[in-house]
């Protein structure tokens, strides 16, 4: 593919994140080797302070509704823990309390404990992604995600941001869509 035909913003220079594994957590590299969607993902090297979403469109001057986040929600039924990463635009919030509740059929779902989500999905707090999750988990991913051109999402490091069209990210390996994941 060519550099021109990658996913492009103003502001950002684009590479083919194939190229680039060393700007990318180690689960994101191994899941995007093995997904046919990955020549069409482009990586940007960001400054990490600039990690978190507010913050990264208001720097490169990004509308709100191009970037999605990948918050990671728990919950317990009959003593199993069930676990999903939710993919919503960054100008929504996932709701947790009734949607999700519901697809995970869990009593009091609840946001991963920072540490934890670290840890288990082997990837920087403000650049999870939905990229290279553990097998376990569910990926629910918004409806509306699929509309956003070109969305801005973690890489698993702080320090850079894939570039995916929205079209793409709801043919991630295990991405249930969902009409009404986000409010």
């Amino acid at each position: 593919m060519a550099l021109t035909d990658l996913p492009q913003l103003p502001g950002l220079r684009s590479l083919p994140v194939l190229e680039r594994p060393d700007l990318v957590a180690a689960p994101v590299a191994a899941a995007l080797a093995d997904w046919p969607g990955a020549s069409g993902v482009a990586v940007v090297e960001i400054d990490p302070e600039l990690a978190d979403t507010a913050a990264m469109s208001a720097a490169y001057h990004l509308p709100m509704e191009a970037g999605a986040n990948c918050v990671l929600v728990a919950g317990k039924r009959e003593g199993e823990e069930r676990i999903a990463a939710c993919l919503v635009r960054a100008d929504t919030r996932a709701d947790v309390n009734h949607t999700v509740k519901r697809l995970l059929d869990v009593r009091k779902p609840s946001f991963l404990p920072l540490e934890r989500a670290v840890t288990e999905s082997e990837m920087e707090y403000g650049g999870i992604t939905p990229v290279g999750l553990p097998t376990g988990w569910r990926l629910l991913v918004d409806a509306r995600v699929a509309d956003i051109d070109v969305a801005v999402i973690g890489s698993g490091l702080r320090r850079s941001k894939l570039l995916v069209p929205g079209g793409l990210l709801v043919q991630l390996p295990r991405a249930e869509v969902v009409e009404g994941l986000a409010g």
